[in-house]
């Protein structure tokens, strides 16, 4: 993949995962259950608080991807498996620009890419 248009997939991935995590930081903290006292889970907030940690920790866990995805690239390497060395086809990381692997090396891949 052309360097160029690589660091335009990352930027706009990064820019869609801070403005993700903005939002669920901000959004709807007022009716959060942190500042109800412990054993209270008769609260109705204690599912959107969970949901919006685990959702939180999923989009850290893809900052940290992309992190890793910009080194590959200031390195050479982006667009490379990191576990094989051979070339991730320019459409896989068109539609996840944070591939580590090519589809064949994933759990479960398969060979249509």
């Amino acid at each position: 993949m052309d360097e160029a248009r690589a660091k335009v997939l990352l930027k706009a991935e990064r820019d869609r995962v801070e403005a993700e995590l903005a939002r669920l930081r901000g959004e709807g903290r007022e009716n959060s259950t942190e500042a109800a006292p412990p054993g209270d889970f008769n609260n109705e907030n204690t599912y959107e608080d969970e949901l919006a940690e685990g959702r939180e920790g999923d989009l850290r866990r893809r900052l940290d991807q992309l992190a890793r995805a910009e080194e590959r690239l200031a390195a050479g390497t982006y667009g490379l498996s990191v576990k094989s060395g051979e070339p991730i086809p320019d459409r896989r990381l068109e539609a996840e620009p944070l591939a580590e692997l090519t589809v064949d090396e994933e759990p479960g891949g398969d060979k249509r890419w």
